[in-house]
């Protein structure tokens, strides 16, 4: 049974080790209705408020004794069904009243859009099916995967994911390429989306291999009538070299092939970034003197992802052999974050609009990224793990958060939090903020004793009577190590004083 006092960390725990099942047998088997699945996805996606949303105020799963719904579990077949009781017994605490009216419009290059939730340029947006679901599903428009004039030669298998203890996906590999269609192909597909979806942005990303090609590629497009042309010059894994990342590491190829495509467009131009560089922003105004309208940033970060001792291969794994690859998903935020900060503080660039992305899962880290000054998202790597639907917690988790602080539009965040990172000589150096220790909550663990005494400052010792930390404040320096590592949330800011 659930400890009240842990509940929280329960409910992600539980939610977490849900399968997200597309059959949802938790919901077929449940005699009341309720959206079992729904409630779950929401909380994992910490969409909590729109979870308790989807719930009877007098929920009859806390008396419910069949447990119907966890024995249709199908994480039962592999350990212990989900604690689906405890979920929903925490959803329905939530509950409150919200009225979802706020606007999540906004203008991205001059453009309006239903809101800030684009596809990225990758497989999750590569042929008009694809495309056609996602937006009848609420996505509000697509950065098509790149279109060349030439078809590559892919490899087989070409993703890989990174896991650490119990999370089996904290970072992704890919070693595709850009798409795998003829260009005509591509073309027909652009053409059909725009106009069976008026209202939907289509994206074109584009890539050649020299000014002509850049020329030629950007007309096409425009004489279809796409909405924006996003210049790839960031794909870290092309066979062929002057590709991808080769162009974006240098300034005078992405002036170069800017002004190749503003020549024979109106449109607005994404410039593509590579995070494979130490200064984004040198190529980045690059291509804005040449003519882009905006930056799309970042695209995935080179890497090698494994080594696995057996074979030593490297994954994916073709044929026990691999090559530098694309690395995504929520471990590239914080990297994601301090260029599209770098980005937004530098004076050249201030006032670039930037269509951001890397590591956006749910509406929090869409949140983030808006704060730091994107005007629009994109989204590959969560897809390919949950499927379009996501776009649901990402509407109405960021609809909630903005209602209950009491935002009217999704543009009221925008660049907030710019000001609040600053340079290290300009942070608070004359203070010291201990920590809390919360004795209620404390399980008696050691997390926090080990970790402050082995990488720390000694600060800590473990009382022998009550078996929990004690702190010496005269070693204690208020790094709060301990507040990281501890997994029950027993630790917390406390008092901050002089030095």
């Amino acid at each position: 049974m659930m400890n009240p006092v842990y509940k929280e960390i329960s409910q992600r725990e539980e939610a977490a080790g849900c399968l997200l099942c597309h059959s949802t047998p938790c919901t077929k088997a449940c005699p009341y209705g309720v959206e079992v699945d729904r409630v779950i996805r929401a909380m994992r996606f910490e969409n909590v408020t729109g979870a308790a949303t989807r719930l009877p105020k007098e929920l009859p799963c806390l008396s419910c004794e069949s447990k119907d719904c966890m024995k249709a579990c199908l994480k039962g077949k592999i350990n212990r069904p989900v604690a689906i009781d405890e979920i929903m017994t925490q959803a329905v605490s939530c509950q409150t009243e919200y009225s979802k009216d706020v606007d999540l419009s906004l203008e991205f290059c001059g453009i309006p859009c239903e809101n800030p939730f684009f596809l990225s340029s990758s497989v999750v947006g590569s042929n008009y099916e694809m495309v056609a679901k996602a937006f009848d599903m609420g996505w509000a428009g697509v950065a098509f995967k790149t279109i060349g004039t030439f078809i590559p030669k892919e490899v087989s298998p070409r993703f890989d994911a990174l896991s650490k203890e119990a999370a089996p996906f904290v970072g992704f590999k890919n070693i595709e390429q850009i798409s795998d269609h003829t260009l005509e192909e591509n073309l027909g597909f652009l053409k059909q989306l725009k106009k069976d979806y008026k209202d939907k942005i289509i994206i074109a990303s584009i890539m050649g291999q020299n000014e002509e090609e850049w020329s030629h590629l950007a007309k096409l497009v425009t004489d279809i009538g796409v909405d924006i042309i996003e210049c790839n010059f960031s794909c870290p894994h092309m066979a062929a070299d002057g590709l991808g990342s080769d162009v974006g590491q240098n300034p005078e190829l992405v002036a170069a092939y800017t002004k190749a495509v503003r020549k024979v467009t109106d449109l607005p131009i994404l410039a593509k970034m590579t995070p494979n560089i130490g200064n984004m922003e040198i190529p980045a105004i690059a291509a804005m003197e040449a003519g882009a309208t905006g930056i799309a940033a970042i695209n995935t970060i080179k890497s090698i992802m494994n080594v696995n001792l057996d074979t030593f291969s490297s994954g994916p794994d073709v044929e026990g052999k691999t090559s530098v690859g694309g690395y995504s998903g929520k471990a590239v935020k914080p990297i994601a974050l301090r260029f599209i900060h770098a980005m937004k503080t530098c004076d050249k660039l201030e006032n670039a609009p930037i269509s951001g992305m890397g590591g956006i899962e749910n509406w929090v880290d869409a949140a983030e990224f808006l704060t730091l000054g994107c005007e629009n998202l994109q989204v590959t790597t969560a897809v390919m793990q949950y499927g379009y639907r996501i776009i649901d917690d990402m509407i109405e988790g960021l609809s909630y958060y903005l209602e209950s602080h009491g935002y009217q539009s999704v543009t009221e965040i925008i660049g907030k939090a710019i000001t609040t990172i600053v340079s290290a000589d300009e942070l608070e150096r004359d203070s010291i903020c201990y920590p809390k220790f919360l004795k209620d909550k404390c399980v008696g663990c050691g997390r926090c004793y080990l970790s402050c005494y082995d990488g720390g400052h000694q600060a800590l010792r473990m009382d022998e009577k009550s078996g929990k930390p004690i702190m010496d404040p005269k070693k204690c320096v208020g790094c709060h190590l301990c507040t990281t590592v501890c997994p029950a949330g027993a630790i917390t800011q406390g008092l901050r004083v002089k030095k």
